[in-house]
């Protein structure tokens, strides 16, 4: 027989032919592959026909590789949107359209989607995560990651594992029992592994899982055992950027790809470490392998890329989802589309004048332009007068200082020794610059500018590490206390904090700007200067604001009020302290409701905030952060051309005294999941505390009525299946969500009071009623039994409960499991 050569395609078609590929390579090439050549790409191998394998940020879109000036990207609503369509077809959609942007930006594996758990409403990246319930991540996460491989792009799901939460996010040790990582946190990567997804991403933390604890870079029983061994995943296990410290403990513990390069614990650390018989080379044969295949897999080696056959208009792709995402919380009185077209339209809030339509951090896409809502206003009532108010302003920092049309910056860069190096008249400072002097170690950013508008202005520069700020002669702040990629990690870098200046001016003049800055080495991140100059306008006070947005509501025919967080709340890097909306926004909108009662409020936020006022509002709607689409969204579903059919996919509390995590503070390093399997609404369920919005909750545009489960049966297999009828009893077509809840029998398992089995999505005209399946997977009955390391289903009658969430349970039935067969019984 023939053995095919190394640069032929047959020779990667599985991962024994690429095992095959890498012991036949020379050691020192071996492990040149499995660090990074860059930020983004891999290392070539000519003599296999591999070229570079790059990576790209991708859980709101695919931002690029930073290689073109002015790159922009389509920005996508954020993940949790798209889990609150609780749609399977329009999550393969967007994966499908993440590949077609990678494709289009060079990009073959994006690093999407994230399926950690929402575990506490604080955790700084919920926004970026699909749901608090294991099932409904799965269910979302696993079709995105089938259509981006769908297309020939390589999904690479993280954070693998007990990821939830960003506080001391790159040292804590996550304490899960066995049973709360099998049924909650493994799970959705266990559906991913059995869909086939090509690459996971092990997460900055460690865990013991009771076997082992340490760094999940180097987590053997996590990584080998459980996930390739026992999973059978054949895909790269890569490492979080800059995650990975050390050299054998990682090698041997299942980490396959050390991100970014150059540089890193491995090199000639792990050459050093083969050729001494402390880590064996057959561990490094199995890395190459997995990275050769996924090299194959995306066309990068010995194969054609595939062709993208998703041809939708991607804009209006965005524009669909982030209407269907959005959740009806509160619908009394005539809906907005109810109402005659209107003639005058009071646009109130800060987030109307500045939407926040992504949350920070790694998942940060730069779009073309995104549609204000009073663009998207504009374009559904052109001959309506819009009334646009802010109502105060709740960020803490200015806004960015536009330089152009006001002054000019220079930049000039200095050696060790003090000695200039490079000068440049900077055009539009934007807040970095990392196309630096190799032998540049400190810079002075002079900014020159023209204050014209009398009253005080309010200067400031954010920015970390060692500096000296001077503002028009008075220095506003200074640091001898260097930083590296820590800034980075933490995201204190994007974000950054300043000291303000006041500056009185009552006839034009020039202010100076000097930022005396170090240049921040960040390892795999590179070498950068970050300053970034913020200008707050002598204006009107916050109760003027407000004052004047209540106006603008009590003469308006239609008073639209869009409250929200920022990114000073929601962001990659922290965990928020509070559920609180940011500034004075509950009182902006008590005070618009006391003058205009059928005024829509519109939530602009990720996560869950507190929302005092919702029980008095009429119409309420949460709009999530949906895209560069998001003032066509809004409008769409305020002129009813849209159904806004979006469900919860967590739990909105009434409370922060009853969240049931209320916080991811580590202490002395440990973070403790002590509620087991009870997270997100399993918890509530548990405590029986009242949420303001229930896990589920959304109620669309129509009304529904539940008649009756007609009947229950159980396959082959194990699962149930229900067909269960609804009947809209509304006016107007309408999309309704059946959910079926799981109440287990009592036994020696730990089990939540209950938990979601199974959903279906039904559409159905007025007065319509339609008959639908749901299917109760067999594993969703089964739980782990740490003891005997094993899954099993016990046995007893289940309960299921139907309905529009997990606290609207409309339909109850039963059935009975018992060996050696199970006996259905209707309910």
């Amino acid at each position: 027989m023939t053995t095919p050569s190394l640069t032929a395609p047959e020779a990667y078609a599985t991962l024994d032919d690429c095992r095959a590929a890498a012991r036949a390579l020379p050691l020192e090439r071996k492990v040149l592959l499995l660090t990074g050549r860059a930020m983004w790409h891999l290392h070539a191998l000519p003599e296999l026909g591999l070229r570079p394998v790059t990576f790209s940020d991708g859980p709101v879109g695919v931002r690029g590789l930073g290689e073109v000036d002015g790159e922009t990207s389509i920005l996508f609503p954020t993940p949790s949107a798209v889990a609150a369509t609780w749609d399977v077809a329009l999550a393969f959609e967007v994966g499908q359209a993440f590949a077609r942007e990678a494709r289009a930006h060079g990009v073959d594996v994006v690093l999407a989607p994230q399926v950690n758990l929402q575990r506490t409403p604080v955790g700084g990246r919920h926004f970026e995560c699909f749901s608090e319930d294991p099932f409904l991540t799965s269910a979302i996460g696993v079709p995105v990651v089938r259509g981006i491989q769908d297309q020939g792009v390589a999904a690479c799901m993280k954070h693998y594992i007990a990821n939830d939460s960003e506080t001391e996010r790159t040292t804590y040790v996550s304490h899960v029992g066995m049973q709360a990582l099998r049924e909650v946190y493994l799970a959705p990567f266990e559906e991913a592994v059995n869909a086939g997804v090509w690459s996971l991403m092990a997460a900055y933390n460690g865990a013991d899982d009771g076997v082992e604890a340490g760094p999940m870079t180097a987590h053997r029983h996590l990584l080998v055992d459980v996930l390739k061994d026992e999973l059978g995943f054949d895909g790269v296990v890569v490492s979080d950027w800059e995650a990975t410290r050390t050299t054998e403990a990682s090698a041997a513990g299942g980490l396959d790809l050390v991100m970014p390069g150059p540089g890193g614990p491995w090199g000639e650390r792990l050459l050093a470490a083969v050729a001494e018989g402390r880590v064996d080379e057959r561990e490094l044969d199995d890395k190459v392998a997995r990275i050769l295949l996924l090299a194959h897999r995306v066309g990068a080696l010995g194969s054609e890329p595939a062709t993208i056959t998703a041809a939708e208009d991607l804009r209006a792709l965005v524009r669909r989802a982030a209407a269907a995402s959005m959740v009806v919380l509160r619908r009394e009185g005539r809906a907005p589309w109810e109402r005659p077209a209107p003639s005058t339209i009071a646009l109130i809030g800060p987030n109307a004048v500045r939407p926040h339509v992504l949350g920070g951090g790694s998942s940060t896409v730069h779009p073309a332009h995104v549609v204000t809502p009073a663009e998207g206003l504009v374009a559904r009532w052109p001959a309506a007068r819009i009334v646009l108010e802010r109502g105060g302003d709740p960020r803490a920092l200015a806004p960015r200082l536009h330089i152009p049309g006001r002054g000019t910056a220079i930049l000039v860069q200095r050696d060790d020794a003090g000695a200039e190096v490079a000068r440049t008249a900077v055009a539009d400072w934007r807040g970095w610059a990392d196309a630096l002097d190799p032998d540049a170690r400190e810079a002075d950013l002079i900014v020159r500018v023209r204050l014209h508008e009398p009253g005080v202005h309010r200067l400031s520069v954010g920015t970390v590490g060692a500096h000296r700020i001077v503002i028009d002669g008075v220095e506003a702040s200074a640091s001898d206390v260097p930083v590296g990629v820590e800034c980075v990690l933490d995201s204190s870098v994007n974000n950054p904090a300043g000291v303000e200046v006041e500056v009185a001016v009552t006839e034009p003049r020039e202010v100076e700007i000097l930022a005396t800055l170090a240049v921040i080495d960040a390892g795999g991140y590179g070498r950068f200067l970050r300053a970034e100059p913020r200008h707050a306008l002598p204006g009107p006070t916050a109760d003027e604001e407000i004052e004047a947005a209540v106006a603008a509501a009590r003469d308006a025919e239609l008073a639209v009020v869009v409250v929200g967080t920022n990114e000073e709340s929601e962001s990659e890097g922290w965990d928020r302290t509070t559920l609180a909306l940011p500034g004075r926004q509950d009182e902006l909108v008590e005070r618009v409701l006391d003058v205009a009662p059928d005024a829509v409020v519109l939530v602009n936020a990720g996560a869950p905030v507190l929302l005092p006022w919702l029980a008095r509002a009429r119409t309420v709607l949460w709009a999530w952060f949906p895209g560069q689409e998001a003032g066509h969204a809004i409008a769409d579903v305020l002129a009813g051309a849209v159904e806004p059919s979006g469900r919860l996919p967590w739990t909105l509390p009434a409370s922060e005294a009853d969240v049931p995590v209320p916080h991811a503070v580590p202490d002395a390093g440990s973070l403790r999941y002590d509620e087991g399997v009870h997270v997100g609404y399993r918890g509530w369920e548990r405590s029986g505390a009242s949420p303001a919005a229930a896990f589920g909750h959304g109620l669309g545009w129509t009304d529904w009525r539940y008649d009756a489960v007609s009947s229950v049966a159980v396959g082959a297999d194990g699962d149930l299946t229900l067909d269960v009828t609804v009947t809209n009893t509304g006016d107007r077509d309408g999309r309704e969500v059946i959910q079926v809840y799981v109440e287990a029998p009592e036994g020696a398992h730990e089990r939540p009071a209950r938990w979601l089995g199974g959903f279906v999505a039904v559409h159905a005209r007025p007065g319509e009623t339609v008959e639908a399946s749901v299917t109760i997977a067999r594993r969703r009955l089964e739980v782990w039994d740490a003891e005997a390391s094993s899954w099993v289903l016990p046995q007893g009658g289940y309960r299921l409960r139907v309905g529009r969430s997990v606290r609207d349970l409309r339909l109850d039935t039963a059935v009975r499991l018992e060996a050696p067969e199970p006996v259905r019984r209707d309910g």
